[in-house]
């Protein structure tokens, strides 16, 4: 026995339609043929027309998903009525047969007429040609220009024809404002819990009236994302993602656009995401644009948006999406990385301490790493060996700050060996970094996390003058921990109008956390200062504004430093709340002497120079090093060895920048 060949869903469809199409001719012809007062021609015809419709039951029959002409007409409303008239001019299109009947019929037009279908088919009604009805609410036709509305062309919009052939493409309307989402990528249990609780919003929604806006909150936009693709996958919907800066502003233009979006998610089972993480609350015409467009907005839609509530008149659910737990970011490294991920040692959970990654950065840095893992030209059991660090970099990476133009990322280049200082601060900054190494377990493991919340971020002060080495003692810190230095300038950050100031620091904090880098504010007496005398209102916001910094330093899960020229300038109260305070001193002669020693690179060609004599300069080590360095340049030109005499030189230059004379003491024995 011969098994039946099953037609494709494709293949079926378009036979349907054009059996469809068959029936409609036929109706038009029996139409022309009444005319002529032909009644065994009108019967042929009625033979024809009963074969015809048999033939669309078997089509239909053959089918195994809904034509897409049934699914349009019962999604849209369509009335018999309005499908035969929406077939009619799909038909001129998929027919060039087609048209010349047509044509015959409207004395030469060859475009259909709603003055036509209304003589052709019994079933017809007027209001199917109104504003309000499917066929021009939805834009399924085009009333082209004319002085009678109902002699006026119709022309069926292209998008809907290719719909009906079989043919699912999203609108190139839409193509430059939304992008499709795709994700593989496997949820935390928690996220995947919230998830599970969407769908069956969704699915109960779904069963009485109109499917929710669900909005979403939390720490994590990439997450939000993720978990929205997930819940679309079990709905068995694609998503789309739309930004919030692509919403129009005209009422005209949301409503178009709302329109041909719906029509487009009916059809085809879309969801859409708008993104208006970055939105300005206090841009009102575009918050306006936004609630009219998710009003007029039907289906299921995801709204990523800070705002505690959406006034918006339709159903809407709210969930918080947070990142994965702390032991589930370690859970999804050990899945991620695979028997790649044994080689660790323990470093995983050190990595889990130090960033807080979302689920989609985890899978991101396990994929870039283990390409390249299996990429390396390193035998691999050295290869193996790299991949710790690697990690590392790739999350700092991952997690880089975007704070724009109120920090300035540095380089950190200076190690141990190159800073010069008393050994009581050496011991401070080495309290630093254990502490930031270590933090795990004391909060964590220790439980010290659990007693309060309060003070569990690591800050510390930096005084001192001008080049005495806050800001490469901070690059000691940032290279020995192996994390990303940012220099806030807070004369920048501090603005005159009341509020500002808090929303800069708000933003350089969260835009760090992830990762935690090491933030170094410098020119801390642009904010500080004794401020117990509150004599106006800027003065208050002044207060305000500190403890706001100081308050998101005792959070901050990275290291957060202060430098100040005056520390006597600092409120005691102030002082308080910070953890380590490290003075760096006026260097004296000893250790002006250390610093002239490792000042030059040990490439560096020098001659007969005297760090004893060179430590009578009586400068700080930023200059020191600008002095160095410019000698170091006339040396090059000179193509000779750094000598006393190249020193002398641009320790000259340095003085007259700083307005200062070379006495007889610093160089009269050289």
């Amino acid at each position: 026995m011969t098994t039946p060949v099953t037609e494709s869903w494709d293949t079926s469809n378009q036979r349907y339609l054009v059996a469809a199409v068959q029936v409609l001719r036929l109706k038009l012809e029996l139409h022309q043929a009444a005319a002529t007062a032909d009644s065994e021609h009108q019967a042929q015809i009625k033979a024809l027309l009963t074969a015809a419709q048999k033939e669309v039951e078997e089509a239909q029959t053959a089918l195994t998903a809904p034509a897409a002409l049934d699914v349009l007409t019962a999604l849209l409303g369509l009335s018999d009525f309005e499908r035969n008239l929406l077939l009619m001019c799909a038909a001129i299109e998929l027919d060039a047969d087609f048209s010349t009947l047509v044509a015959s019929l409207q004395n030469g037009a060859v475009l259909p007429s709603f003055s036509l279908a209304l003589a052709a088919f019994s079933d017809s009604h007027w209001s199917a040609l109104s504003p309000n009805a499917p066929l021009r609410y939805w834009r399924l036709l085009n009333v082209m220009a004319s002085q009678l509305l109902t002699r006026s062309p119709l022309k069926i919009d292209e998008q809907v024809l290719h719909y009906l052939a079989g043919v699912r493409q999203l609108d190139e309307r839409l193509q430059e404002l939304v992008e499709p989402v795709f994700t593989a990528d496997a949820l935390a249990p928690s996220q995947q819990a919230i998830a599970n609780q969407m769908v069956m919003s969704c699915l109960k929604k779904h069963l009485g009236s109109e499917l929710p806006l669900i909005q979403l909150h939390g720490d994590t936009s990439a997450d939000k994302l993720t978990v929205a693709a997930v819940v679309c996958a079990q709905l068995g919907v694609q998503l789309y993602s739309i930004q919030a800066h692509s919403i129009p502003t005209s009422v005209q233009e949301i409503t178009a656009l709302a329109r041909l979006w719906n029509r487009e998610a009916a059809l085809n089972s879309y969801a859409l995401y708008l993104d208006a993480a970055e939105l300005d609350p206090t841009d009102k015409s575009r918050l306006q644009a936004l609630t009219t467009f998710m009003q007029a907005t039907q289906g299921l839609l995801f709204v990523n948006s800070p705002q505690p509530d959406l006034a918006v008149k339709r159903a809407k659910v709210a969930f918080e999406i947070q990142k994965p737990t702390l032991s589930e970011q370690l859970a999804l490294w050990k899945t991620t990385l695979g028997a790649a991920g044994n080689q660790l040692n323990g470093q995983l959970e050190k990595l889990v301490s130090q960033f807080n990654l979302s689920t989609k950065a985890i899978h991101a840095v396990s994929f870039e790493t283990l390409q390249k893992l299996a990429t390396a030209e390193e035998p691999q059991n050295e290869a193996a060996g790299l991949l710790g660090p690697g990690i590392w970099q790739a999350c700092c990476t991952h997690t880089r700050p975007q704070i724009g133009s109120l920090g300035e990322y540095i380089a950190p280049v200076a190690g141990w060996d190159d800073i010069v200082l008393p050994e009581a601060q050496k011991e401070t900054l080495q309290e630093i970094v254990m502490q930031v190494k270590q933090r795990a377990k004391v909060y964590g493991e220790w439980g010290f996390a659990s007693k309060s919340a309060r003070g569990l971020g690591i800050s510390a002060l930096f005084a001192g003058e001008s080049g005495t080495g806050k800001t490469m003692a901070s690059e000691v810190l940032a290279n020995e921990l192996k994390l990303d230095l940012y220099r806030i300038d807070l004369s920048q950050v501090v603005n005159k109008y009341i509020g500002e100031t808090e929303k800069n620091l708000k933003r350089i904090f969260d835009a760090a956390e992830d990762g935690g880098a090491i933030l170094l504010f410098d020119e801390a007496d642009a904010l500080f200062g004794k401020r117990s005398d509150v004599k106006d209102s800027h003065d208050r916001y002044s207060n305000i504004e500190v403890s706001y910094l100081l308050q998101r330093m005792e959070a901050y899960r990275g290291l957060a430093i202060l430098t100040t020229n005056m520390k006597s300038a600092l409120d005691k109260a102030f002082l308080r709340r910070i953890r380590f305070v490290v003075q760096f001193p006026y260097p004296d002669a000893s250790l002006r002497a250390e610093i002239w020693k490792r000042v030059f690179p040990d490439n560096t060609p020098t001659e007969n120079l005297d760090s004893e004599k060179l430590a009578r300069l009586n400068i700080p080590g930023g200059n020191i090093r600008n002095i160095a360095l410019n000698a170091a340049f006339m040396a090059a030109h000179e193509n000779q060895p750094v000598q006393m005499a190249h020193i002398a030189l641009a320790a000259r230059t340095e003085y007259s920048k700083l307005e200062r004379t070379l006495s007889t003491n610093e160089v009269g024995k050289w």
